[in-house]
Order: C-alpha cells, then sequence, then structure tokens
C-alpha cells in the first residue's frame, strides 16, 4: 500500500490526473486480466494521453468561436447534388493547410456555406490545428475597436496566429474605406502564410461596390485567389431541407414580380 500511495503522489506532482484517477481501476483490471507491467503502464498512460488530447480539442473548439460544431459527415449532399463530394473530401484532408491555401464558398444565403466552412474548421481541430470564426461585420468592428483604443497590434495576433481564418458573411455589409483597408491588411498578412476559410452571398464582380473602392477589391480578391479552393452552391435553401423534400417550396408574393436569375 505504501507504494501504491507512492505511485500516486508521483503521479498527481507530475500532473498526470488522469492516470491519477484511474490508477485503482487499471491495477484491478490488469490483475484480473494477468497482464504485464508494461501493458498496465501502457494503457494507463495512454488514457492520459486521450483525456489531455480531448481537453486540448475542447479548448480549441472554445477558443475558435465558431457559431456552432456542425461536421462534415452530417452535411446532406444529397440536397446540393451541385457540390463535388470528391473536392470537399479533398479539402477534408487539410492538405490546403499545409500549404498555406485558402477556401471560398459561394452561393446564396441558406444553400450550407457555413456549414461546409466550419465542417472543415471541426475537421483541423480534430487534428490538433488552431481554427478562429469571425463575420466580416464583427472582423471590421472588433479592428476598429481595437485601432481607437490603439490596441491593433496585440489584437492582430488573433487574426493572424490561427492555422484557419474562417471570415464569414461577406456580403451582407457595405464597406467604407476605411473598413475595406482593414480586409486588405487582414487577407495581406495571412497570404502564403495562413488559410483563410470565407464564404460570400456575392459573386465576385460585385466585391468593387461591396468595398467601395474597385482598387482596394482587386488587391484583396489578387492574393485571395491566387491560392485558393472555389466552391459555388446554388440550389434551395439547406435550412429548410427537411421541408423541402417533403413537398413545401418557397413562393414569392404574387405582387412581388421575382428577377431573373443570374446567368
Amino acid at each position: 500500500m505504501v507504494e501504491l500511495e507512492h505511485a500516486r503522489n508521483i503521479l498527481s506532482e507530475l500532473g498526470l490526473h488522469t492516470a491519477f484517477e484511474l490508477l485503482d481501476a487499471k491495477l484491478q483490471d490488469a490483475m484480473h486480466k494477468e497482464a504485464t507491467y508494461l501493458t498496465f503502464l501502457s494503457e494507463l498512460l495512454d488514457a492520459e494521453i486521450q483525456e489531455k488530447r480531448r481537453r486540448s480539442e475542447e479548448t480549441r473548439i472554445k477558443l475558435s468561436r465558431l457559431p456552432h460544431r456542425k461536421t462534415l459527415e452530417e452535411f446532406d449532399f444529397s440536397f446540393q447534388p451541385n457540390i463535388d463530394v470528391r473536392q470537399i473530401k479533398e479539402l477534408s484532408t487539410l492538405a490546403f493547410v499545409a500549404r498555406d491555401e485558402n477556401v471560398i464558398f459561394l452561393g446564396p444565403p441558406g444553400v450550407g456555406k457555413t456549414h461546409l466552412a466550419v465542417g472543415l474548421a471541426m475537421q483541423a481541430l480534430r487534428s490538433g490545428m488552431t481554427v478562429y470564426y469571425t463575420s466580416l461585420s464583427r472582423l471590421i468592428a472588433d479592428l476598429k475597436k481595437a485601432a481607437q483604443q490603439n490596441k491593433l497590434d496585440r489584437r492582430w495576433h488573433v487574426y493572424t496566429r490561427p492555422d484557419i481564418l474562417i471570415i464569414d458573411e461577406v456580403g451582407y455589409m457595405q464597406l467604407d474605406r476605411a473598413s475595406a483597408e482593414l480586409l486588405f491588411r487582414v487577407v495581406c498578412a495571412r497570404y502564403e502564410n495562413g488559410s483563410i476559410i470565407l464564404t460570400s452571398n456575392k459573386s465576385f464582380g460585385d466585391w468593387g461596390e461591396l468595398m467601395n473602392d474597385t482598387i482596394v477589391a482587386t488587391a484583396i480578391l489578387d492574393r485571395l485567389l491566387h491560392h485558393s479552393h472555389i466552391i459555388n452552391i446554388r440550389g434551395d435553401t439547406y435550412r429548410l431541407k427537411d421541408r423541402l423534400k417533403g413537398g413545401f417550396r418557397v413562393v414569392p408574393p404574387a405582387n412581388i414580380p421575382v428577377k431573373d436569375e443570374p446567368v
């Protein structure tokens, strides 16, 4: 018993809390199975490592500020048949992160852009990478506030350090010149230094108007698209997929003219 208490003290001093808690149970299991000392030790340390990995992943998920934890496995590709599943599977290998490449999801609201972006992020977090999620509006507001408080340099690391930066909902707000320049600086800082996953409901041809400056928009796109994978999604809203599969269709009011779909 003295040896057992000494082992507990060592595990506690080394910070091996899971091994400390499982020591008695693992000893009983080892005696029941007549396991070797090496097998017992290996199983005890494996349990410690698995728990440390779980806690690390949970911490990184919380720090990522993802809006939800939807995975690629949960995405219904049969509802959006125009998506190249092979391309998504290739992206899920995360080779694009190793090459500092970008992924851009384009399409109207509700077709699953954010789900796919978060799904890739979850895959990266499982693999030990770091991720940070923000909408474009939150990104701009945060950096403007930091600039006003003379904390921009310190705050900049939030967007430059992660392996993947997700910029969601590009296109829902029109930027003034100062805001467009802040976005340009973020894109420049990560160019060939880290991956960006970006979602937008606007085609690239509309970015000049969106940024209120064609030159800045061109400079942003030049860096974003240089090393990028573009997934253009067209189809019904993914949020209503269960109702749509049941026969429900979104019909605009009769007194509102429907614009032709752009080619």
